[in-house]
């Protein structure tokens, strides 16, 4: 397999011996001892995956040393996915590796054949998270909230732990499901989605558990229920907060038991699913017990995963309107034009209440009603709700989402450029502060959340310092 693996503990024996191991199944192992040499290996390039001890120095055994490591691995533009290597002394100090991205732990000594499988899942996972998929177009995206989401996908999915993915109509929660069924033990299995706001209470039980023939009057045959139906797979339980609470009642003793009874049946039938489910309840409403059970809810919400609405990642909406333009281009048989900078002003501060979904349509228009040799603001549908921010004050594309843009072809070239550096000389304080904004800009690739941050400031003012500033 070619694939570039990098075995880093204090122990040189242990690390010798994972290199003596694996180094006939992956292309490059290589080994370092002194974690002080990580950067400088990094810069000659990353590694595909990192099995990485977890305590360097002798009588230091709280990971603090592994954990700021991992950080540093995590935070590469194309990050390694990580194995945490501990003794079983410290399973709960590979716990907190987990949370804070390992996407895999292995006790030490290891066994070798869970070592070889952990690092080929490990590959596995991080083939199928790197850039957008066909089969996941609507999570794509780079920015720090994406990445972050992809990663806690990739850490759950090969557990058996029930998920519960939150979120506003529109950001993909169904996508979600779906990249947790495919990077798990079960991808080979069935992903069964099922609406259930939209299951009458009547057909409740013979639609989950099944019937028999002649159990009721349309029961002309035996009919096996979704559970049946996932059998080794998963099972993917969409608007579960619309389910009435009587019918909330019966699917909690079918996850209490892990058995079902079709209807007309004498006997139960065992059940083997991994339940993923969906809802896009406000979380406070979801706590309410006059709403939803608290026993069912702490049945499904074992790992919790909030998507993020489009508004709160607006550096992936010139990614996301490159990729549906140019498919519905495509589709249509339409050439591939440009959106005006005025237009792209616009879709970038718009909110999007409708997240992804809406933003596919308004593309749909787009490609479909668009006349001009460049897209306008008008093409999308949007209307005034585009044209200014709620503060009333102008939004201006920070570099790096107008050069995310033009590299695409989604903005034409017309849009607001870089900063060119200061006029010597002229050394005011709005310089200082533009001449700040454009240096954090640069340092984290045009990332607003991260520029911000090391500014001190919001993100809410950091747009409005790049609009005074025509950044």
């Amino acid at each position: 397999m070619n694939a570039y693996v990098l075995i880093l503990d204090d122990d040189a024996d242990v690390a010798t011996a994972a290199q003596l191991l694996l180094r006939r199944r992956y292309g490059k192992v290589a080994t370092l001892c002194d974690p002080m040499g990580l950067p400088a290996l990094l810069a000659q390039g990353v590694p595909d995956v990192v099995l990485l001890d977890l305590n360097f120095t002798p009588g230091f055994i709280d990971g603090a040393e592994g954990l700021a490591l991992l950080d540093l691995l995590r935070s590469q533009a194309q990050p390694p996915a990580v194995i945490a290597m501990t003794a079983y002394a410290d399973v709960p100090l590979a716990v907190e590796a987990l949370k804070r991205g390992a996407g895999d732990f292995i006790t030490k000594p290891w066994d070798n054949a869970r070592l070889v499988a952990a690092i080929d899942q490990a590959l596995a996972r991080r083939a199928a998270m790197r850039g957008p998929t066909a089969a996941t177009p609507d999570l794509m995206g780079e920015s720090a909230a994406m990445r972050e989401l992809k990663a806690l996908i990739a850490s759950v999915a090969p557990t058996e732990a029930n998920v519960m993915v939150l979120g506003e109509n529109g950001v993909g929660k169904e996508l979600v499901a779906r990249a947790i069924h495919a990077l798990s033990r079960r991808a080979a299995g069935t992903l069964l989605a099922v609406d259930m706001g939209a299951l009458p209470e009547s057909t409740f039980e013979s639609e989950l558990f099944g019937h028999r023939k002649g159990s009721f009057t349309d029961a002309k045959a035996d009919r096996a229920g979704r559970f049946q139906a996932a059998r080794g797979g998963s099972l993917f339980l969409d608007e579960i907060g619309n389910m009435p609470l009587a019918a909330q009642a019966k699917l909690l003793t079918a996850l209490e038991r892990r058995e079902v009874t079709p209807i007309g049946a004498d006997k139960p039938e065992a059940i083997d699913v991994r339940i993923i489910s969906a809802t896009n309840l406000d979380e406070a409403r979801l706590f309410d017990p006059a709403v939803f059970r608290p026993d069912l809810l702490f049945r499904l919400n074992t790992i919790v995963i909030r998507v993020p609405p489009l508004r709160e990642r607006r550096e992936d909406i010139p990614l996301l309107l490159a990729h549906y333009l140019n498919l519905y281009a495509l589709q249509y048989d339409r050439p591939v034009r440009n959106v005006n900078a005025v237009a792209m002003d616009g879709l970038l501060r718009h909110d999007w209440p409708g997240n992804v979904r809406a933003l596919r349509h308004a593309c749909e228009r787009a490609v479909i009603l668009g006349q001009g040799a460049e897209l306008s603001l008008g093409d999308f549908g949007l209307g005034a709700s585009a044209a200014a921010l709620d503060d009333g004050e102008d939004f201006i594309a920070s570099p790096g989402v107008a050069a995310a843009a033009l590299a695409r072809g989604a903005v034409s070239g017309s849009g607001s450029g870089a900063f060119n550096g200061a006029i010597a000389g002229d050394m005011t304080l709005d310089t200082l502060e533009r001449e700040a904004i454009a240096s954090a800009l640069a340092q984290f690739n045009g990332n607003i959340s991260h520029a911000a941050k090391s500014l001190g400031v919001s993100r809410a003012a950091l747009y409005r310092k790049l609009g005074k500033h025509g950044i």
